[in-house]
């Protein structure tokens, strides 16, 4: 007897399971979006860890674990420097105090794979795209700015989960990598790298 009340225990969990996941299970896509923490490495611009940045993302699952996108985001990094002397290639020289701003907009492409189809679902994702870029320098009296495009990878581990009974509304966090290859030869910029997390809702 206490055998088959074990099994039928078990039984009526693995179908409570099922039920309470069967929203997030027969769904065919997903939307997320929210906060985005950024930090640069390696950087002559903006060498910093700031949280001003946010996310969009969405897909269609071509199987039930594979899945194909769209993303876009944005980050914005600051970076105060004390005063200093620059000197200049006409011979002229500057003595300031600066701040440098490093701005970026990627957007493109992604692939996920998802291997859970539960309430809880870990995954990996690969995102390939495009950037827009700005790097912009504020002085005392002026400001110099200059923006360029690049080419945009990231490699992103993460998870999403969805605690609440047979709704589509959950929570997303994941980390990234990413790199991209704008230029900026007057602040000896050969590309920008990034390490950062995010934090948002799951559709």
């Amino acid at each position: 007897m206490k055998r088959i009340i074990y099994i039928m225990a078990i039984t009526l969990a693995a179908l409570l399971t099922a039920v309470q996941a069967n929203a997030q299970m027969g769904k065919r896509y997903y939307i997320n979006g929210g906060w985005q923490f950024n930090g640069t490495l390696a950087n002559n611009v903006a060498e910093s860890a700031q949280g001003y940045g946010a996310y969009m993302e969405g897909g269609y699952y071509l199987t039930p674990m594979i899945a194909i996108g769209g993303f876009a985001s944005f980050n914005s990094n600051d970076q105060y420097y004390g005063t200093q002397t620059y000197t200049f290639d006409d011979h002229s020289a500057l003595t300031t105090d600066l701040t440098r701003v490093l701005y970026q907009v990627p957007f493109g492409s992604t692939i996920r794979c998802r291997f859970m189809r539960t309430q809880f679902q870990p995954y990996l994702q690969a995102k390939i795209g495009t950037e827009y870029s700005e790097q912009s320098t504020y002085m005392s009296t002026f400001v110099s700015q200059t923006d360029n495009w690049g080419f945009y990878v990231s490699p992103e581990i993460g998870f999403t989960w969805f605690p609440f009974d047979a709704t589509d509304f959950g929570f997303q966090l994941a980390v990234y990598y990413s790199y991209a290859t704008n230029q900026n030869k007057s602040l000896n910029m050969n590309g920008i790298n990034n390490l950062g997390f995010k934090l948002g809702v799951a559709f």
